[in-house]
């Protein structure tokens, strides 16, 4: 089901900027996006379902380009990594995970009918 999203608060920013590098200086082309825009952007499709075309064009969200090129970076550097287990251990501080309850969802399985 789709949410709303507005974009993070700085409390919320704050529990994650420590997790990126600083950003490097380039001497020509367009500036460095700033990562809690790129956050903003992705915490935003995923909250919302929205398509990349879809991303508001406003002053807090990255452009559909840009956040799609730092999740992949993201993801093949391990920094997605180091974010979701960040989430995962503040959840679980917070007690909002309950471990002994799970479900599997046997669409994604590898098994085929018939064999």
């Amino acid at each position: 089901m789709a949410g709303r999203f507005e974009g993070l608060s700085d409390l919320e920013w704050k529990l994650f900027e420590d997790v990126f590098p600083e950003p490097v200086q380039r001497g020509r082309g367009m500036p460095h996006t700033a990562y809690r825009s790129i956050i903003n952007t992705l915490m935003y499709i995923l909250i919302t379902g929205c398509r990349w075309c879809d991303v508001p064009r406003e002053r807090q969200w990255a452009s559909k380009s840009s956040a799609h090129r730092w999740l992949k970076r993201w993801s093949q550097d391990g920094t997605l990594v180091l974010l979701q287990e960040r989430i995962i251990n503040i959840a679980q501080e917070q007690g909002l995970i309950r471990w002994e309850y799970g479900a599997v969802d046997g669409s994604f399985s590898p098994w085929q009918r018939g064999r």
